[in-house]
């Protein structure tokens, strides 16, 4: 009988450690998330009582808003196509690179490529918009006018031409660290013999990093892989809405400034709870999706 007692008296230490995280994650994670399924089924303008519409909402998303499909859906599938597979490269490129140099200046230059994930959006997108102005002063304009490479200041980010690359730039420099951790974590830990062994054998640095590194870190790899394709419609709000303006704003509404305008400013809260459902639901498929073809490949997935 004390074995029980002390058995649920265990039992409910347990629950009282999980509950500050219970009681947060179903304050802002499961009831939010219930409520904008219920209000994307509805009509709802803040002042009347949502009334059901079904549908609705969802079929006028694809073929009432021209907005959404000429410029919502190929900004968002352009930007991710792109900065996605370049930041995972990247990502794999730079932990390779910095687990060659010494330990000590491993770690500070760790924390220097690390910085940008941990300092603020609104902060870094006002630095790139002094790197990134449309005349002289602007350093990169100043440089390039120094250098005679243009001859007369480049509009980067009024431009429907460079706000692309511009954002994909902004976007992998702040977005790199966690994935560039997670990679050279996997690199370090690989048995430093199996190297040894190899060089012996006379292979080379590109050798080494194909035939070892790669293959040591699949796991890592597959993880990364798969959680980026299930986040491949995020683009990242902050940096990409403070750089908006009228001139740039065809190239610069991707899905979550398409979200915030619609709902926010706008009003229109059913709508852009559906746009968010739909995006939400698109990300959730591809995770199940790639974590499938993971696993058929003899990989374990997420979960």
């Amino acid at each position: 009988m004390s074995k029980k007692n002390e058995q649920k008296r265990e039992a409910w230490s347990a629950y009282l450690f999980l509950a500050p995280y219970l009681i947060l994650f179903l304050v802002f994670i499961v009831i939010p998330v219930g409520l904008a399924i219920m209000l994307s089924f509805t009509d709802f303008d803040s002042v009347n009582f949502p009334t059901w519409v079904g549908l609705k909402n969802y079929i006028s998303l694809f073929t009432s808003d021209a907005v959404f499909m000429q410029y919502v859906v190929p900004n968002t599938l352009k930007f991710s196509l792109i900065a996605g597979p370049l930041g995972y490269i990247l990502s794999f490129l730079m932990a390779w690179m910095l687990a060659q140099v010494p330990k000590r200046s491993r770690t500070v230059l760790a924390l220097v490529l690390y910085s940008p994930s941990m300092t603020s959006g609104v902060a870094m997108t006002v630095i790139w918009k002094v790197l990134f102005n449309g005349d002289q002063t602007g350093y990169l304009n100043s440089l390039l006018l120094s250098w005679g490479l243009i001859r007369e200041p480049v509009q980067w980010l009024q431009s429907t031409e460079w706000l692309m690359p511009v954002m994909i730039v902004v976007t992998l420099w702040s977005s790199m660290g966690v994935g560039f951790l997670s990679m050279l974590a996997g690199i370090l830990n690989i048995n430093q013999e199996l190297y040894e062994a190899a060089r012996v054998d006379g292979a080379g640095r590109w050798r080494l990093m194909w035939h070892i590194t790669l293959p040591a870190i699949r796991g890592t790899i597959v993880m990364m892989f798969i959680l980026r394709v299930g986040g491949i419609l995020n683009t990242g709000y902050e940096q990409i809405f403070l750089m908006r303006n009228d001139l740039n704003v065809a190239r610069a509404e991707v899905f979550d400034t398409y979200i915030y305008m619609r709902g926010i400013r706008q009003g229109q809260y059913s709508f852009s709870a559906a746009a968010g459902m739909f995006k939400s639901v698109v990300g959730m498929i591809l995770v199940i999706i790639s974590d499938r073809v993971a696993k058929a490949c003899g990989e374990s997935g997420i979960y």
